[in-house]
């Protein structure tokens, strides 16, 4: 009897040590963020890039989910060397999330780190050897930034900005496809990327100003960040009044008309906020835009969008 419950009790904490590990490892690579960006990266290629094929063909374009495969396995890469760097910083912003990443070796994420940017690039290779260079880059680029660049002032918001909207680039290059209103559309999510770092960094300033990260909130303060964050929200108007006007976007107009009443609200809060939890709020309110506009993709073409479908399972 007693070994049985020996046994049983050991599996039961083996178990507890594996899902507490899985759930580390998830932390530490984001998972939520990219699989929104996989998701971002289909829609965009069904309903934007490619708009002339039919969905059967894109579904079975076997290139199209080596891209989107190797995406994730770049981007899952990125943020685990992220959190290497960022280590000392993360205990002090978000000391409880960083424990928990902390249940998996440095030498396991090391090791994962390699497999998953091998992943990315060797995939890439497959679908031609400009997708290959395009991921050798990127992975690069994302080992430069958190290792050099995110500690510049302007430029660590500036790159964390283009880093977070490059795999799209890469669509681009496949699908041939470089029409204005993509560009447009990248232009404003780029401003709210930008400000959604900038409330980052309103959130870690802590952290950063321990570890001697010379962000926008630790250099000019405060008050200046917000100032800046204001001009961002102001700037961003200019992109949805020129795809609003100017571009046939469907419903997603009532997208941009919710959004920009969500910026608007924003602009007080963080005027007022003092505390990291109210910069959180603000920081949750800028993920939920970004991840209702990937849906809203859907509503540029809606009802072509259902007979496309109908057409699939029919």
């Amino acid at each position: 009897m007693r070994a049985e419950h020996s046994y049983q009790f050991n599996r039961q904490r083996g178990l507890k040590t594996l899902l507490l590990k899985s759930l580390s490892l998830f932390s530490s690579v984001r998972l939520y963020n990219v699989i929104i960006v996989a998701i971002a990266q289909f829609l965009a290629a069904v309903f934007i890039m490619a708009p002339g094929l039919s969905v059967t063909s894109i579904l079975l374009d076997y290139k199209l989910w080596l891209i989107i495969i190797a995406s994730s396995a770049a981007i899952a890469g990125g943020y685990i060397i992220n959190n290497f760097y960022d280590r000392e910083k993360d205990l002090i912003n978000r000391p409880q999330k960083t424990l928990l990443e902390n249940q998996v070796r440095r030498s396991t994420l090391w090791s994962v780190y390699f497999v998953v940017n091998a992943v990315g690039f060797i995939l890439g290779s497959i679908v031609s050897w400009r997708a290959g260079l395009f991921f050798a880059l990127y992975i690069f680029a994302m080992w430069f930034y958190s290792h050099k660049l995110k500690r510049i002032l302007f430029l660590g918001n500036l790159m964390a900005a283009l880093l977070a909207v490059t795999p799209f680039f890469v669509l681009f290059m496949y699908y041939k496809n470089f029409y204005a209103v993509i560009l447009v559309h990248g232009g404003f999510l780029f401003l709210i990327l930008g400000m959604r770092e900038l409330v980052k960094d309103l959130e870690n300033l802590r952290g950063d100003l321990a570890q001697n990260y010379r962000t926008i909130p630790v250099v000019l303060g405060e008050k200046v960040s917000k100032q800046f964050y204001t001009f961002l929200t102001f700037l961003t108007i200019v992109p949805i009044a020129v795809l609003v006007g100017y571009f046939k976007l469907g419903y997603m107009h009532y997208y941009f008309t919710l959004i920009t009443g969500a910026l608007l609200v924003c602009l007080p809060l963080i005027w007022s906020s003092r505390r990291k939890r109210e910069y959180l709020l603000i920081h949750f309110i800028l993920k939920i835009i970004i991840g209702v506009g990937v849906f809203s993709i859907l509503l540029i073409d809606l009802p072509s969008i259902l007979d496309r479908f109908q057409t699939l399972f029919t």
